[in-house]
């Protein structure tokens, strides 16, 4: 994830102002916000499974270049003796992204830290990610990797399928799985280097607002997911999000 976003206007200000007339035309700033009954990253709740606002900024440049923020509130259960887990991620990305030629193919290369502000237990759960996602139309393909995973627990691929398309005007739909393979054996409980994450999503979009509900899930099981069933179980997941 996502995946799966923060420049504040003196930072856009900044960009702007050291450029000319005419790249600055073609510079872009947007932003978003969301609120979601859960927030899964690739499959799994980070929440406990209770509702999170969301929010971001992107900013965008001829040919393709991309950096931006996003930021979600989290819960990843009680603060043990070493410190406290914190309430917060926040994700920082940048990248390029463009077609291939005269032809139907695309390619999206970029990177992405995550950092939990808050988080005082040792190991910390910050790390980072780089991905490569080729794209022919509507299908993305992409593979992710980090060379030392959240809480330092090693190396860590992801390997995704995306399938999008619009209908009947205002709505869309989207197909997305994903396969996770961790190199060390000790990210969950039971020992388990390996998962399987899918959702289907359905989206409306009324006056500019996006509707979406989603059916997320994946296959671990209750002792694999730090014996919380409901955080891995396949679960319907409801959002209201706008973009500016």
């Amino acid at each position: 994830m996502l995946n799966k976003k923060l420049i504040t206007a003196a930072v856009s200000t900044a960009l702007l102002s050291g450029i000319g007339a005419t790249a600055a035309q073609a510079f872009d700033v947007s932003a978003n916000v969301a609120l979601v009954s859960d927030y899964r990253f690739r499959g799994i709740s980070q929440t406990g499974t209770d509702a999170a606002v969301q929010g971001g900024f992107d900013a965008s440049w001829e040919p393709g270049f991309y950096l931006g923020t996003w930021a979600s509130s989290v819960d990843f259960g009680s603060d043990n003796d070493t410190g406290s887990f914190g309430t917060m991620e926040i994700d920082y990305y940048a990248g390029w992204s463009g077609p291939i030629g005269d032809t139907d193919f695309g390619i999206d290369v970029g990177y992405t830290y995550y950092q939990y502000p808050g988080d005082t237990v040792d190991p910390k759960g910050d790390y980072q990610e780089f991905y490569i996602k080729p794209s022919w139309r509507d299908l993305t393909i992409g593979v992710t990797y980090s060379n030392d995973y959240y809480a330092e627990t090693g190396k860590f691929w992801y390997y995704s399928g995306d399938y999008s398309l619009t209908f009947a005007e205002d709505f869309s739909l989207g197909l997305h799985a994903g396969y996770n393979d961790f190199d060390e054996k000790d990210f969950f409980p039971t020992g388990e280097d390996s998962y399987t994450d899918y959702s289907v999503t359905l989206t409306y979009t009324f006056k500019g607002v996006d509707l979406s509900v989603a059916w997320v899930g994946t296959d671990l099981d209750t002792d694999d997911c730090f014996n919380d069933a409901d955080a891995c179980d396949d679960t319907a997941v409801f959002s209201i999000a706008k973009s500016f």
